[in-house]
């Protein structure tokens, strides 16, 4: 009898070859080329060598005046953590922006970061042991609030693999305020977001449940952005410092070593203007100051931000018929 067999080629695949071609597939559809690290046209070792040539004494030498800066009310104003079971003066979200505020500005090196918030804590702690507190004005008061934080899930699924990444998002509004007039000067938002993903490819890969530190993560980013904003106007303004005694050709001014003055480096004194409230706004108005000296710091004393100060000697005018009060100390510029 004649076999009867079907037209075109019939294909016989074995177990082990039907593996082998799934495993294929789906490193297709998962896999992507493997990165090439390039080098830059300079290597890594020559762009170090290049850094470390520089030397420190030719950057310019700047004094970083720490601005004296409180921390107001910095509360939580979206959605999330809101219950009809908690208060206002309940806020964990708002109090761990305000610690997250405080450590940026701080480790900024370019504040000195004063409490507000837990004030009456520290008031009663100096109570128990009969110590008075001593509070130091401000030049700047800090309030703000988060405006904007969530979460939300993406996903992706293919022929044989499936992705999801978690997202966590903040928005961080901040305004500065002169204590002296209640001005907002200043005000800037700072966002951030993390992330983290997970994949799997024919049900096998990583799993993960809810990352609670991505909030913490894209808080901390907003945090610093908004920090960084601030420091940048902050740095902008006129560097200044205040007369703490005249004694004949020498002065004592207020900064010292942790400010970044270092002996050589010269300041004008000038008044500090005539103060008229202005018609147009009803604000007061500075009037520009007149120069009468120029010093030279010759010395550095004081052993903290709060109580170090310099000597300097007079090279040129003269301090004579003004009080301390009527003057300030201006940056001049670097003398080598």
């Amino acid at each position: 009898m004649q076999e009867v067999r079907p037209k075109g080629v019939l294909l016989y695949l074995t177990r082990p070859m039907i593996l082998a071609l799934v495993v294929g597939l789906s490193g297709c559809a998962v896999q992507t080329p493997p990165i090439t690290q390039k080098e830059a046209p300079q290597s890594l070792m020559a762009q170090k060598a290049a850094q470390s040539a520089v030397a420190p004494h030719a950057l310019p030498v700047v004094p970083t005046l720490k601005r004296k800066i409180a921390l107001g009310r910095i509360t939580n104003e979206t959605n999330y953590g809101q219950s009809l079971l908690r208060d206002r003066q309940d806020d964990p979200l708002g109090k761990q922006v305000t610690d997250l505020m405080a450590k940026a500005l701080t480790e900024s090196g370019a504040y000195l970061v004063f409490e507000r918030p837990d004030i009456g804590r520290i008031q009663a702690e100096g109570n128990l042991t009969d110590t008075k507190l001593n509070l130091i004005g401000v030049d700047a008061l800090i309030i703000g609030s988060l405006t904007e934080f969530g979460r939300k899930t993406l996903g992706a699924r293919g022929f044989v693999s499936a992705s999801k990444r978690q997202v966590a998002f903040a928005k961080v509004d901040v305004r500065v305020v002169d204590v002296s007039t209640g001005h907002v000067f200043f005000a800037a938002s700072g966002a951030g977001e993390a992330s983290s993903e997970t994949a799997s490819t024919f049900g096998f890969g990583s799993q993960a449940g809810y990352d609670g530190t991505l909030n913490d993560a894209a808080i901390r980013q907003a945090v610093g952005e908004a920090v960084n904003k601030l420091s940048t106007e902050m740095s902008s303004r006129p560097w200044q410092t205040f007369i703490l005694k005249a004694e004949g050709n020498r002065v004592f001014i207020g900064g010292g070593k942790s400010q970044g003055i270092k002996p050589g480096m010269q300041f004008y004194i000038q008044t500090a203007g005539e103060q008229i409230k202005s018609p147009q706004t009803g604000a007061i108005v500075t009037l520009p100051g007149r120069v009468v000296a120029q010093v030279m710091i010759e010395g550095l004393f004081g052993d903290n931000e709060l109580n170090e100060g310099s000597v300097a000697s007079i090279s040129s005018g003269s301090l004579a018929g003004y009080r301390p009060e009527q003057l300030l100390v201006r940056y001049e510029g670097v003398r080598q």
